[in-house]
């Protein structure tokens, strides 16, 4: 029984060794894109029902536990970091949002929201296609430079309270959201250039 799991893990990095570099990035590519889509969907789907005043109350971006990262800041400046750097970054604001997500997953059943049930079920594909494309982002860091292996610590210190009132909940739920959707573009952004 104990020797099953280590067959299947030897078997997969077989396979992922015989596997191209160029087909690794497209399907990276492809889950950041997918997971950049959810996170769009769900962030608008939330803002629809978020008041004017909770708009106004809204953390700006650079709040986000991620902001401190630094990442290039248009599409011009991508493509001059090494191909190592900018996987490097993706894999290190992946990482970030492990915890955050379990957050949202965790807050997602008491999120006083008309599409709950929806919601629910996004965050858990949000965090099914993170962890798949981390998976993923490990296996491709280990065929390039050992520079791409770095992950560069960005604690999530928001603690697990999302808020005691309907407005505070949906303001919290909603700005973490917010900052996933900008992270998840810049994957996807870095990916695409890698590719």
């Amino acid at each position: 029984n104990g020797r099953k799991p280590f067959i299947t893990v030897l078997y997969v990095v077989a396979v992922c060794s015989s596997v191209p570099v160029s087909d690794l990035l497209d399907r990276a590519s492809q889950h950041s894109d997918k997971l950049h889509s959810l996170s769009t969907t769900l962030t608008h789907e939330l803002d629809s029902h978020l008041t004017p005043i909770g708009r106004m109350l809204m953390p700006r971006p650079s709040a986000c536990h991620t902001s401190s990262s630094q990442t290039p800041s248009d599409k011009e400046q991508a493509p001059q970091v090494s191909e190592s750097d900018l996987l490097s970054l993706a894999r290190s604001l992946l990482q970030a949002w492990v915890d955050p997500l379990v957050v949202l997953s965790s807050s997602a059943n008491t999120l006083p929201h008309p599409a709950q049930s929806k919601i629910i079920n996004k965050i858990q594909e949000l965090q099914e296609h993170s962890k798949n494309l981390g998976d993923g982002l490990n296996i491709l860091s280990g065929k390039m430079d050992p520079a791409a292996q770095i992950i560069s610590s960005l604690p999530y210190r928001g603690g697990n309270d999302i808020g005691q009132d309907k407005t505070s909940k949906l303001i919290k739920f909603q700005f973490l959201l917010s900052c996933f959707r900008r992270d998840s573009h810049k994957i996807d952004s870095f990916l695409k250039v890698l590719r």
